[in-house]
């Protein structure tokens, strides 16, 4: 409590904080505003009704079942970061301007991420449009209004990307993630009253499992985030004259999960689209297309089969993320650089192996962790028959590690101003 109120004390760190509450709260009225032309009431009948694009909802922020101007969310924006991220595996030049040529490389980089979410949104808005009037949800749109909706919904998305950069440039938390903290946090109320509505006395042991569960993974999630294994650093005695410099001992922290939150979101992005996909082309009139893509949606309707996917990303986005933004090559050479090593490895390559190895062993425990907590809701959903809080589990893993991210920010930056 003592940081939040001197946070507020600092006149700049204030203004910053009220920013950023501002632009979260545009966010949440832009979710509210309907596309022209179409009936919200019989679009939020067909979410409730449909699991899966209740799923898909709830991660938008609700702004999907509302059909709102921001209904994709940031998961174009999300998608284009994945696509990009993968790139730099592919092509050497992508890797150099992420890595290796500081702060102008990565914004050209970005740029890059933000000229790829337009194609994204289109795609995605077209498809979602395309289905809901397979659907019957919407209907009677001419040319004109169907063209004026897309372009709409693809606006919105970059609306909400542009609002993300605004909230990092702050430097008190990710863009990104924040605005999907509001937006699950904006869904809390809603799922709750849904959930006491079906309450029954039967079910009193459910909800205290579930509720136990819930303290669980938040417990666990605090454990896992403010996890990490320190490596000794020595860092040798220069003279200078009658100066000296160096001869003190530090440690290097490796966190046990450097990526964060950003597995989940990664993982959920992917899990989703499929299945939006599949339902898109299930109403297909090629046969072979449409037996696919029902195949398709009764393997994501499979909550094992769903689960263990689910499971598996998490743990792959884990080590793809981590190895993105920790480079054992680059640490060790500028621990060499400022004549330091670690005790009983050599400087150079040898420092490096070492670094890779151990952050390998480190990030498999934080992504197990991460994976077992990330599915462990859907086990007690499947023992509990609470089905209301569809994405509960993951939406307090999300809010827990943002609250915590956001905090170190705080923290950093308030040291920054007492030194």
């Amino acid at each position: 409590m003592s940081r939040i109120l001197k946070l507020f004390k600092v006149p700049d760190l204030r203004n910053k904080v009220f920013f950023i509450l501002g632009l979260l709260v545009v966010s949440r009225l832009a979710a509210a505003v309907p596309v022209p032309g179409i009936d919200a009431s019989r679009i939020k009948d067909f979410f409730q009704n449909n699991q899966l694009f209740g799923l898909i909802s709830a991660f938008t922020g609700g702004g999907l079942d509302s059909f709102s101007i921001v209904m994709l969310g940031l998961g174009p924006y999300i998608t284009a970061s994945i696509i990009m991220q993968l790139l730099t595996m592919i092509f050497p030049s992508l890797e150099q301007m992420y890595k290796y040529e500081g702060e102008a490389g990565r914004q050209k980089f970005n740029q890059y991420s933000r000229l790829l979410t337009v194609p994204l949104a289109m795609v995605q808005g077209y498809a979602f449009m395309t289905l809901l009037s397979r659907q019957g949800v919407i209907g009677g749109m001419d040319a004109a209004t169907w063209a004026s909706s897309l372009l709409v919904i693809a606006a919105g998305s970059v609306f909400l990307m542009w609002l993300g950069e605004l909230i990092s440039e702050k430097n008190l938390g990710n863009g990104v993630s924040l605005m999907i903290f509001a937006g699950i946090v904006a869904s809390f109320p809603t799922v709750l009253r849904q959930t006491l509505s079906t309450y029954t006395s039967q079910q009193l042991f459910s909800y205290v499992g579930f509720i136990i569960v819930a303290l669980v993974v938040i417990a666990g999630v605090v454990y896992l985030t403010e996890g990490q294994r320190n490596i000794p650093i020595n860092y040798a005695r220069r003279i200078r004259g009658s100066k000296v410099f160096g001869g003190v001992s530090t440690y290097l922290p490796m966190r046990v999960n450097n990526a964060g939150v950003m597995p989940i979101i990664f993982a959920l992005s992917i899990l989703l689209f499929p299945g939006m996909i599949a339902s898109f082309f299930s109403t297909s009139s090629i046969a072979f297309i449409a037996s696919f893509a029902k195949a398709i949606n009764g393997f994501i309707q499979n909550q094992l089969a769903y689960g263990l996917l689910y499971f598996f990303l998490v743990v792959l986005f884990t080590y793809f993320y981590t190895a993105v933004t920790f480079d054992p090559k680059s640490i060790s050479e500028n621990i060499q650089k400022q004549g330091g090593y670690i005790p009983g490895i050599r400087p150079g390559p040898p420092t490096s192996q070492f670094l890779l190895n151990l952050l390998n062993r480190v990030t498999l425990v934080g992504a197990i962790f991460l994976g077992v907590i990330a599915v462990l809701p859907n086990i007690v959903q499947g023992f509990s028959g609470i089905t209301t809080f569809t994405i509960g589990g993951t939406s307090i893993l999300i809010v827990v590690s943002v609250i915590l991210e956001t905090m170190k920010a705080a923290d950093a930056q308030l040291s920054m101003y007492e030194y």
